[in-house]
């Protein structure tokens, strides 16, 4: 009878030819990479609208996060700082700039 010891060891349990199986690079983060859930639209739910849809406002009526009334000299369109553009917060819409991603900004140096 030969006992497990006096058998001798494999020096490389693996053959040599066969390479290692490299990873799904769908199913990996990459450092510094947000979640690429983030950018899906999914509903809301009970919290609110479907994320791609917007809250709309009564004309020339001024969001939280304007610094002027939309039409006023000097002002365009800039992306809400508060949501990043995505016009969402929390569980709702981004109450700067209700929900749409843009605010309107005092543009130039005047």
């Amino acid at each position: 009878m030969t006992s497990p010891l006096s058998q001798p060891l494999a020096s490389n349990p693996r053959r040599p030819d066969t390479a290692p199986v490299p990873a799904d690079p769908d199913s990996q983060s990459v450092a510094g990479e947000e979640d690429p859930g983030a950018s899906l639209d999914l509903p809301a739910g009970p919290h609110g609208p479907p994320a791609s849809q917007t809250v709309s406002m009564p004309p020339g009526a001024i969001h939280p996060g304007d610094d002027a009334a939309e039409g006023t000299p000097g002002t365009g369109q800039a992306i809400c700082r508060a949501c990043g553009g995505s016009g969402r917060a929390a569980n709702g819409p981004c109450p700067a700039c209700a929900g749409s991603g843009a605010v309107t900004a005092g543009l130039g140096g005047a």
